[in-house]
């Protein structure tokens, strides 16, 4: 039985049928929302005030909270290098999974060069009458780097321990994002527009390795640890508890016969913005690529 376990787990698992349809819309989706996030945060006034605005607003909150970010963001670049190598190295020498962790790395470069590419190309923030820096910031460079890195451990997991890895490494990049905001080194919408680079970039490259087939069976949610229910769950809570913030914060300061002047609504607005994209991004992923994995054939006794 073990022996039949074991050369199961080796033999090659074609993705489900229909997915590579999936993966090309999942890209798709994210080429559009990095655009429409450039369009409406960079190109229109409301979009501007709001950016700005959550910027502008952190000013209140920076005190302990900034010294204890800005602390993780100094360390973030060397963190994002060590987790992803130490985890693609071990994978692959484990594995033998060269090309695989070839795929992913490239990937992640990828994405990194893409970001400060966007910077240099992307046109200064017009004039619409919001007091803010003129300089491209779109997309943040950190939360890009922390990214990608939990990314391409993401790829790099075996299918029963990726939902456990989605979770781990959307919740590190979140953190990155927030930190940056915190500290106003980034708008909203930079972190947001860093998110969707990300998968434009590593979504491909999943299907890249699961089409080799190498190691994309699995038992399903709830058969291991790693995979099991709370991985998707959590998240989807997290995201609707933020939902529910930002949609409060909004309210306070809408236009009604109870309207307050603002003075950190915009910002947690921006922080839900960030943690909901984040989540949401992780949850789509998370159950893109268990989909797209095969269920391992029960053993013969």
């Amino acid at each position: 039985m073990t022996f039949q376990r074991q050369a199961t787990s080796r033999t090659a698992a074609r993705p489900a049928t229909g997915s590579g349809f999936l993966f090309v819309l999942a890209t798709l989706a994210c080429v559009s929302g990095l655009v429409a996030t450039y369009y409406y945060f960079v190109q229109t006034t409301t979009g501007q005030f709001i950016d700005e605005s959550a910027l502008v607003e952190a000013v209140e909150l920076h005190g302990p909270a900034g010294k204890a970010t800005t602390k993780f963001l100094d360390l973030l670049p060397t963190v994002s290098l060590v987790m992803a190598a130490v985890v693609v190295l071990f994978v692959t020498v484990i594995r033998k999974h060269w090309a695989e962790a070839g795929i992913a790395v490239a990937a992640c470069v990828g994405a990194n060069i893409a970001t400060q590419v966007l910077k240099d190309l992307l046109p200064a923030r017009p004039d619409k009458g919001v007091i803010t820096l003129e300089l491209n910031s779109l997309p943040s460079g950190h939360t890009t780097l922390a990214a990608s890195a939990a990314a391409a451990v993401f790829l790099m997991a075996s299918p029963r321990w990726r939902p456990m890895a989605g979770f781990v490494g959307g919740t590190f990049a979140i953190a990155s994002g927030v930190s940056t905001l915190i500290n106003q080194w980034h708008r909203p919408a930079d972190v947001v527009a860093a998110f969707l680079l990300v998968g434009a970039f590593m979504i491909p490259a999943g299907w890249l390795i699961i089409r080799r087939g190498s190691w994309n069976a699995w038992d399903g949610f709830g058969g291991h640890i790693g995979s099991a229910r709370i991985w998707l769950t959590l998240p989807v809570f997290i995201g609707l508890a933020s939902a529910a913030v930002a949609l409060y914060s909004l309210a306070r300061i809408a236009p009604s016969p109870w309207q307050e002047t603002s003075t950190t609504h915009y910002f947690w607005a921006g922080i839900s913005l960030i943690v909901i994209a984040g989540y949401l991004a992780t949850v789509a992923t998370t159950s893109l690529f268990a989909y797209a994995a095969r269920r391992r054939a029960p053993a013969r006794r």
